[in-house]
């Protein structure tokens, strides 16, 4: 009887979904959640020195983006339904619920070449032999990315059926599903202008890249498929091919200028697929070190307070070290930092914004002692005039 009252008590339980962007993003928090270690220092490390030089251009043109004035600059914020979205996908759909209808593998079995797509009739093998290079033709149809790349969520397709878990499993396990989902992600690849190099997803512009970028820069519908092309990946057994796609989106995005249009989905949904935190840490990372306004980034480890003093407080994005207590005479400049009276300026900047200004910069504020009034005071206003508004939502929260 109490076993049966368990299990009762149990299935009725439903997972409590976050409620803030904050809430979603683990990415800053503990590494205890990262399910396998893993060296992503060859992401990090993938731009020669010669390649960074040449993506950060004039630093005049640099100085003069960090000194725009707050009028200038666009009011931007992170997304929370999109934080929510990735949110649910990194972790299972935690509050998924099994179809009581029966499991027909029509996903494994377009991939096995037995049934066509809905609701144009067409075969996989079709797809992959005659649409290769046809751009008009990937460009126009709307119907055969839901069945290229399927998910555990329904998307604008409703012939198109969800991915199941048992379905996943089956599908990991044979290997012409496994070979045609290859070459159908090598299709997309290179209507994007990007050729796949190996079997570990390392990924390069393909010959045609300047014709291809200049299209994928101006068909922003083509983030929506991206996003979900990353999500199929992860499902059906690719996570580490997500990574090589995401840091080159990165470089061509916010280093060559190449894809300028892409940089706000790229870091707002196309990174947080990706279900390893250390993964995510080390893109952003890169992200950071080429954004502009710098002051702007808004992915970024979340600063903390300890106190009336920005200090290494244990939390999401610290390392778990608690700081000494700080002397009195750190106290004193703590609270001279907290207020940020800049020379002539006149500006009120809390430590909150002070920690967030110099981690930005590249420093590390360790007890408040670090930082001139001068330097806080123009960060805090850099910080203070990138405050993010709300902004058109980027229409990926119903997947494709």
């Amino acid at each position: 009887m109490l076993f049966w009252e368990m299990g009762n008590l149990l299935g009725s339980w439903r997972f409590k979904e976050p409620s803030t962007v904050e809430e979603c993003d683990s990415t800053w928090g503990s590494d205890s959640d990262d399910p396998v270690a893993e060296d992503d220092s060859s992401i990090c490390d993938s731009v020669s020195p010669a390649e960074s030089d040449r993506a950060a251009g004039d630093p005049e043109d640099a100085s003069l983006q960090l000194t725009d004035s707050p009028e200038s600059v666009p009011k931007m914020k992170r997304s929370f339904y999109a934080a929510r979205d990735l949110y649910k996908y990194r972790h299972s759909y935690p509050n998924y619920r099994k179809s009581r209808q029966p499991n027909e593998y029509r996903n494994l079995r377009f991939y096995l070449n037995k049934i066509p797509l809905v609701p144009d009739g067409i075969y996989i093998e079709e797809i992959l032999t005659k649409w290769r290079g046809d751009y008009d033709k990937l460009e126009h149809n709307h119907t055969y990315i839901q069945w290229l790349f399927p998910l555990r969520e329904q998307g604008l397709n409703f012939y198109a059926h969800e991915l199941t878990q048992d379905e996943i499993k089956e599908f990991q396990s044979t290997r012409e599903a496994k070979r045609r989902f290859l070459a159908a992600y090598s299709l997309m690849l290179d209507f994007y202008g990007i050729k796949l190099l190996d079997k570990s997803g390392n990924v390069a512009p393909a010959p045609n890249w300047q014709e291809r970028f200049q299209h994928l820069n101006e068909s922003q519908h083509n983030y929506l498929r991206i996003t979900r092309i990353l999500k199929s990946l992860g499902e059906l057994g690719y996570e580490a091919f997500k990574a090589p796609l995401v840091h080159l989106f990165l470089e061509e995005s916010l280093c060559r200028n190449t894809l300028p249009n892409m940089q706000h989905s790229v870091l707002e949904y196309f990174v947080y697929t990706i279900r390893l935190p250390a993964t995510r840490r080390c893109l952003l990372r890169y992200a950071r070190q080429h954004y502009r306004p710098a002051h702007a980034f808004l992915w970024g480890p979340p600063p903390k307070r300890r106190g009336g003093c920005v200090a290494g407080s244990v939390g999401a994005g610290s390392s778990g070290i608690r700081a000494p207590a700080p002397t009195p005479e750190q106290q004193r400049r703590g609270e001279e930092i907290s207020t940020c009276p800049s020379a002539g300026s006149g500006i009120i900047v809390s430590s909150h914004d002070a920690m967030t200004c110099q981690e930005l910069v590249g420093g590390g504020l360790k007890g408040c002692t670090g930082l001139t009034s001068n330097m806080a005071g123009l960060e805090g206003a850099l910080m203070m005039a990138g405050a993010r508004g709300e902004r058109n939502e980027y229409n990926d929260i119903v997947p494709l």
